[in-house]
């Protein structure tokens, strides 16, 4: 058995067990999912804003986030 501090399982009290900084995951390095890109293209259109269509997944994540909290959309 290792004798690192890391743990996996049972997350915080309160935390979100699906939540993963997008800048820990392992693919996110690769290009944005089509899904991400079209939601990301009605988030911006209702932000005012264009983003690079060359965005990686943990990107897109981000902006999603942000422009979901700016339109409204986020839960």
């Amino acid at each position: 058995m290792s004798d690192s501090n890391e743990t996996i399982g049972a997350a915080s009290p309160g935390a979100d067990p699906a939540a993963k900084d997008p800048s820990d995951w392992v693919t996110g390095d690769e290009p944005m999912t089509a899904s991400q890109k079209s939601y990301l293209d009605t988030l911006a259109r209702e932000a005012g804003e264009q983003l690079p269509a060359d965005l990686t997944k943990a990107q897109a994540s981000e902006h999603i986030e942000r422009l979901q909290q700016q339109t409204g959309r986020g839960a």
